[in-house]
């Protein structure tokens, strides 16, 4: 889905744009995800799992463009892109087409400026306007700072998935189901 840039002022003073991930940004999508994969084990991969082309990522966010259920953000700081987020429909089946699931991600030098808020909620307006009626997301267990951001903008925990992720050191972490009426 295509939609309007936004800018909003963080809390260091500076300026940030958000605006559709586009294809034009596929290398410094694909150095977002190795780089914040590497930071923390909050997300989903590892660095050496983002092998991609740019290529590959650039017909990937066409796709994201193109889908008229799916939104993927860009965050951009002083030309440089600081975070994105996206959402996309659960599934195109009648019984469950009303929700969306959402991610986030941020370089953690970007983190405590109002970005995530400014996404999530950015997020929300465009699933809105989609025709969602809920977002739903999981969020490690252990990712307190990443609960609380959820929490403060509207998600109810309903549960959690139990050893959901088995990290490579052999541990285990467990999700937090979260879900936001919309």
């Amino acid at each position: 889905m295509d939609f309007p840039e936004k800018s909003i002022l963080l809390k260091d003073g500076r300026t940030c744009v958000l605006r559709p991930a586009a294809p034009d940004d596929a290398e410094a999508m694909i150095a977002f995800m190795k780089a914040t994969a590497g930071e923390t084990h909050f997300l989903l991969r590892y660095p050496d799992e983002v092998t991609m082309t740019a290529e590959q990522e650039a017909a990937f966010l066409e796709n994201m463009l193109n889908d008229p259920g799916a939104v993927m953000i860009a965050a951009v700081v002083d030309g440089r892109i600081a975070g994105n987020a996206s959402f996309s429909g659960t599934a195109r089946k009648r019984k469950i087409r009303h929700r969306c699931d959402m991610a986030i991600a941020l370089y953690k030098e970007f983190h405590r400026l109002g970005i995530g808020t400014a996404l999530v909620g950015y997020l929300t307006e465009l699933a809105r306007q989609i025709g969602y009626e809920q977002m739903d997301l999981e969020v490690y267990a252990d990712n307190a700072p990443g609960q609380a951001l959820y929490k403060k903008c509207g998600f109810i925990e309903t549960g959690r998935r139990h050893n959901a992720v088995k990290l490579d050191d052999g541990t285990f972490r467990d999700y937090i189901l979260m879900y936001k009426p919309l």
